[in-house]
């Protein structure tokens, strides 16, 4: 696969002022509920799980994939904090120790995912996942726009969207892309659209806050080398809008009746809710009610770390 071009030659849609520069300064909301792309799919999948994660906040035990991920995006994180000339596979690899105690520093509870092979057996993983990426692109041909930005707005004036972009590119002619990491395997065709839903929770927030249709959304799968892209337009990006209006209402009605049903199917051998779902033969935890909007502070919408799907 030829590393991706760096102009956006195909991008038609300009872009002229900063992404950043009028809310880098304002205190992050965190006191009321908010939709992430993660939170608003696992409401798709199953009510109950985004109650226990969202409402309930109920940890779950970090995975060896999760962190992983983490591990490689602070790699590339550090990469392009990097002079360009100096972003070669050897010095990625040689970030790979920093990253991975920056990790361990925010969590108190991973060290026993590699207690058997010691961080080293992980430093490998990593290491092969970041050589992958210099097979999609050539890190030292461009500089990235804004990194692991968070993007929020509130849609339809009430509806508060939150995110996190691994990458902004905007190109010399103004044109903007937005990337996004993946150390999973790319979807096959039944599940694209999960993919594509996330890409276009990014395109939908970035024309809410700046009037900007993205030109390009690309996930890039680093595990089997795989370039996923997406050319949204306005009226697309409209439609799906109103889908996420109505998804809205539905947690809303949810969280104000405490009916949040589960729906078994194919992702439960995944889930660590198990314990605590009826289909399973659990019991969910007494309902603590939807968060008012003078409670204590929590955020619904975003993880404090990235779920084991965004990763």
């Amino acid at each position: 696969m030829s590393v991706a071009a760096v102009t956006l030659r195909s991008m038609s849609v300009p872009v002229s002022v900063s992404l950043a520069a009028d809310t880098a300064d304002e205190p992050v909301r965190r006191s009321r509920p908010a939709l992430s792309p993660s939170r608003a799919a696992d409401f798709k999948q199953c009510p109950l799980k985004y109650r226990l994660r969202a409402v309930d906040r109920i940890p779950e035990p970090p995975s060896r994939a999760a962190v992983r991920g983490t591990v490689v995006h602070a790699v590339l994180e550090d990469l392009f904090g990097l002079p360009a000339a100096d972003r070669h596979p050897q010095r990625a690899a040689e970030l790979v120790p920093g990253a991975w105690d920056r990790v361990r520093a925010d969590r108190d509870d991973i060290d026993q995912l590699v207690a058997a092979g010691g961080p080293e057996a992980l430093f490998e993983e990593v290491r092969r996942l970041v050589e992958s990426y210099y097979e999609l692109e050539d890190p030292t041909r461009f500089e990235p726009h804004a990194l692991e930005e968070r993007v929020e707005v509130d849609l339809a004036g009430e509806i508060p969207l939150r995110g996190f972009v691994d990458r902004i590119d905007v190109a010399p002619n103004g044109l903007l892309r937005v990337v996004d990491y993946k150390t999973g395997r790319a979807p096959g065709p039944l599940h694209e659209a999960r993919a594509l839903f996330q890409l276009k929770f990014y395109a939908l927030m970035i024309l809410r806050t700046r009037d900007i249709v993205p030109a390009q959304l690309r996930l890039i799968y680093l595990a089997d080398k795989v370039l996923l892209t997406y050319a949204p337009d306005r009226e697309e990006l409209e439609r799906f809008e109103r889908i996420l209006i109505a998804l809205w209402q539905a947690i809303l009605e949810a969280g104000r009746t405490g009916d949040f049903p589960p729906n078994r199917n194919a992702m439960c051998r995944f889930c660590d809710f198990q314990s605590l779902c009826p289909e399973f033969g659990g019991t969910p935890p007494p309902y603590p009610g939807w968060p008012q909007q003078d409670s204590a502070p929590v955020e619904l919408g975003l993880p404090d770390v990235r779920p084991p799907e965004d990763v």
